[in-house]
């Protein structure tokens, strides 16, 4: 445990300084260990080298970065920390097989590195004591017909058990793409939208019901009408404590009763979660109809 903490901090301390320069120096102080033992065990628990790791992720950052803002290539790529531009664009080219140049004139989806806390990766499994829940709100919110991308598996019911089927890099495709609600989500599917032999559970970006841009290769997409959904939230969270803000939430939504407002549940709709994020609290999205 004690190894998983220490590149648990070089993690976070790569996070928080990404724009910065970063030395192994820099890591051995935060992980509390020699320069080469830091290098091996994070190697070891994220599969990457430091800099192999430090060099993707600020890639990706800026791929969203030129698709969510008008800038010069030139900029982005000692923003990134290249000293070059003709190095950012063999590294940008090697990373996601496209010229920045080219990107920036016109986003497609890109295979994005998002990484994972080594600290959260077996937490799933834990048992969780519930006697501490956290308050929920719930609002109702309003979704337009839209157009959804997803990546469909096989037998998944839920997050874990689709990570085992499809592979997590899925999100990294889905977060380089625009999305109405400003982020990737995560489906539940009806039997009506769902094809023979595949999963319930998907990964999806909302867009635009007369989007006409590239699918990813092995993606489909469905519409979803307009509809109305309870959104539940809850408190913000310790990223450690994850498994328990979500299964507060999940609770709340069993125990809750629409009536109570002048709505019953709508099954004909997905039921929508999004990403757990500790600073916004676990929310999940339930389709509701007025009675």
């Amino acid at each position: 445990m004690e190894k998983i903490l220490a590149v648990q901090r070089m993690q976070d301390y790569i996070n928080e300084h990404l724009t910065e320069k970063i030395t192994l120096c820099d890591l051995s102080n935060v992980a509390l260990f020699s320069p080469f033992y830091c290098a091996r065990i994070f190697k070891e628990l994220t599969g990457f080298s430091p800099a192999d790791y430090i060099r993707r992720l600020r890639l990706s950052h800026s791929a969203l970065h030129m698709r969510d803002n008008k800038c010069k290539v030139i900029d982005v790529a000692y923003n990134s920390g290249y000293a070059s531009v003709d190095g950012y664009q063999r590294a940008f080219f090697n990373e996601f097989g496209c010229n920045p140049h080219e990107y920036a004139k016109s986003p497609i989806p890109l295979s994005l590195f998002i990484p994972y806390g080594v600290k959260f990766r077996n937490m799933w499994k834990e048992n969780n004591d519930m006697e501490n829940m956290a308050n929920v709100f719930i609002q109702v919110i309003e979704k337009p017909e839209r157009k959804v991308i997803i990546k469909r598996g096989e037998k998944a019911s839920e997050y874990w058990s689709y990570c085992q089927e499809v592979g997590c890099d899925v999100w990294g495709i889905l977060t380089s793409m625009k999305s109405l609600c400003g982020e990737p989500v995560c489906l539940w599917l009806p039997e009506k939208f769902r094809k023979k032999g595949t999963s319930e559970y998907v990964q999806g970006v909302e867009t635009a019901i007369d989007y006409d841009g590239v699918i990813p290769e092995g993606f489909d997409t469905i519409v979803l009408p307009a509809a109305k959904y309870l959104m539940f939230q809850g408190e913000p969270f310790k990223e450690e404590d994850y498994c328990n803000a979500i299964e507060a939430v999940q609770n709340s939504i069993k125990k809750y009763d629409p009536c109570l407002i002048g709505y019953t549940w709508d099954d004909s709709n997905p039921r929508i979660q999004l990403e757990p994020r500790g600073e916004r609290g676990y929310i999940e999205l339930k389709a509701i109809r007025s009675l």
